[in-house]
């Protein structure tokens, strides 16, 4: 899932560095996909290319995580490239979603409002000698449920037996993902305001070093 190599991958694991992997290519990949999805979606409204492109993504979201760990081919470049690339399908997604007509606008201002909120927290870690919020689980189920949902948007639409059977499983995903995303963002919350209480914060030159925010 999106965020599983980032949470599994351990500090110590020789070869961080690398970039020139098996995961890290797909992930080069599934970026390069984003610009044809939304030209599919809001072009030609290509529908069921359009799903096949989302399919894939969450295929080799999943497959780059297991590769990492099958190959042991952990790299601080896939720990920033697999969750990147969630966020960029999830956000180019829902932007085109509104533009259709195919999602409510609030529904999208409700997950970007709440990564904007966590990304103006970052800040407030890196001053307490901490890195970014360390993943939750109920964080990865948000956005497995969303990268689910997405794609089941898109064969919900029209009036085919396909669409109505593809209907409930779009909304039950959509709206288990926002819920458990707003969830998670409390929880991260609740990290920040831990680390804001319960220590000092560190001399510019001294934040160089990454703790996880731990407490909660």
């Amino acid at each position: 899932m999106s965020e599983d190599r980032a949470a599994a991958a351990p500090p110590t694991t020789a070869g961080t560095d690398r970039i020139w992997t098996i995961p890290n290519l797909l992930s080069f990949v599934r970026l390069l996909g984003v610009p044809l999805l939304l030209w599919l979606i809001l072009g030609p409204e290509e529908d069921g290319w359009a799903f096949v492109v989302l399919a894939l993504s969450a295929v080799s979201d999943w497959a780059d995580g297991k590769l990492a760990r099958l190959l042991d081919q952990f790299s601080r470049l896939g720990a920033v490239l697999d969750p990147l690339a969630d966020r960029l399908y999830i956000l180019a997604t829902l932007f085109a979603f509104v533009v259709r007509g195919i999602l409510p606008w609030w529904v999208a201002v409700l997950i970007v409002g709440r990564d904007l909120v966590l990304a103006l927290c970052l800040p407030v870690m890196r001053r307490h000698g901490y890195g970014p919020f360390e993943v939750h689980y109920l964080g990865k189920a948000a956005t497995f449920c969303l990268l689910y949902a997405l794609p089941l948007l898109l064969l919900a639409q029209g009036d085919s037996t396909l669409a109505l059977i593809a209907r409930p499983l779009a909304l039950g995903f959509t709206g288990w993902g926002v819920l458990l995303y707003l969830w998670a963002g409390a929880l991260y919350l609740g990290q920040l305001l831990w680390v804001v209480r319960n220590t000092p914060v560190v001399p510019p030159e001294r934040r160089i070093s990454v703790r996880s925010a731990t407490g909660v």
